[in-house]
């Protein structure tokens, strides 16, 4: 029987889409089942504030009779402003081992954007750069970290066969906490010996307010980025609200010169390791497991999620020392709560100097996501 292909309205009829990870993940015993809630809210104009900037529609798979696969596709204002003015992007590429089914989906996608103007597609971002993004293709052995995706072995195969092209990888790093190179904990006290730098952790009180601070330093520090996109007001918003319950307020800091905001440094409880028995349920039994296992027992690993300083101090000599300061310092503060482990992500492949640094860290790549891309017409 031939592929059937179904599109689902965002917000509305999605049951189908958000279980097909179940199906395509099933026996994976790296897979961590995402909170089904938050997965509902991201995918529903209203709750995510995402759909103010950007079109979504939602596909599922089906082969005789069974579901089989999903994928999304997206157009993203911001995007098409900022960057190539013709791109669209797929993202929530999951599916069972089948050509067919992976070019099917894709299919669907690349007919979706081309109705709407788009003349490429690049993916899979689910469902902008600030999400999930790339088809992991090393590291299949380890669970994701939070808020990253995971992927079946095949998965980058499937895209390849339906005539995507790498774009990009990403890397993901690892980095031990107590494993701390020499000349890293030096500049790390030289720059505390700076009178006119704070190290300052992140007022979860004022959490509206060092947000705005956040956003500010991480929209100039990554502006050059590929593919960078700025998060607005009401995302900023709503990733203060998503956050108060989970972030770890010894873990997010802030780099101020003489009280003024210079840099960020904001890790987050790997709330995966927290999560896996769940199976993405989050009942009140499963509410105070969370709030258990993260306010007391605390996991052993966190995922370093932004680190940036601002344009003003690059190249300034005497701040040189400020990045390795900031590794060190939230590698002590996680040791110093119990953290054994933490992953770093995402860096660009092609981004030397900051895989430099990271690498002088004494962290190692442990897993890469890939990203695709394909002519429409």
């Amino acid at each position: 029987m031939p592929i059937e292909i179904r599109e689902h309205r965002p917000g509305e009829d999605i049951d189908d889409f958000i279980r097909a990870a179940r199906v395509v993940f099933e026996g994976d015993p790296s897979w961590v089942a995402p909170l089904e809630m938050d997965i509902r809210d991201r995918l529903t104009p209203g709750k995510n504030p995402f759909f103010q900037r950007g079109e979504v529609a939602l596909f599922t798979a089906w082969k005789d009779g069974r579901l089989v696969g999903r994928t999304s596709t997206t157009i993203d204002q911001e995007h098409l402003r900022l960057h190539e003015p013709d791109m669209g992007f797929f993202g929530f590429f999951d599916t069972i081992d089948d050509a067919e089914v992976g070019g099917a989906l894709l299919d669907a996608a690349r007919a979706w954007l081309e109705r709407r103007g788009m003349k490429r597609m690049r993916g899979p971002l689910s469902l902008n750069m600030n999400e999930e993004v790339g088809v992991l293709v090393e590291g299949f052995e380890h669970p994701p970290a939070i808020l990253m995706g995971h992927s079946r072995a095949w998965q980058g195969r499937l895209a390849e066969a339906a005539g995507l092209e790498k774009v990009k990888d990403l890397y993901a790093w690892r980095f031990e906490t107590g494993n701390l190179p020499k000349r890293a904990v030096r500049a790390w006290e030289n720059v505390k010996q700076l009178p006119e730098v704070r190290l300052r952790t992140v007022r979860k009180r004022d959490m509206h307010k060092e947000l705005e601070i956040i956003m500010r330093i991480f929209n100039d520090a990554w502006r050059e980025n590929w593919g960078w996109v700025p998060a607005t007001d009401a995302e900023v918003k709503k990733t203060g609200e998503d956050l108060k319950l989970i972030l770890d307020q010894d873990l997010a800091f802030i780099a101020e010169v003489d009280d003024r905001p210079v840099a960020i440094c904001i890790a987050l409880p790997n709330l995966n390791e927290v999560i896996r028995d769940f199976d993405g349920k989050l009942g009140p039994v499963e509410v105070a497991k969370l709030l258990w296992r993260l306010k007391v027992k605390r996991p052993r690993s966190g995922r370093l999620m932004m680190l940036g300083i601002a344009s003003e101090l690059r190249g300034v000599k005497k701040y040189g020392g400020l990045s390795h300061a900031l590794y060190v310092e939230i590698a002590k503060r996680g040791e110093r709560l119990g953290y054994e482990w933490g992953e770093l992500s995402w860096t660009l492949e092609d981004n030397a100097p900051v895989n430099l640094g990271i690498r002088s860290m004494g962290a190692q790549i442990y897993k890469k996501y890939r990203v695709y891309e394909r002519a429409l017409v």
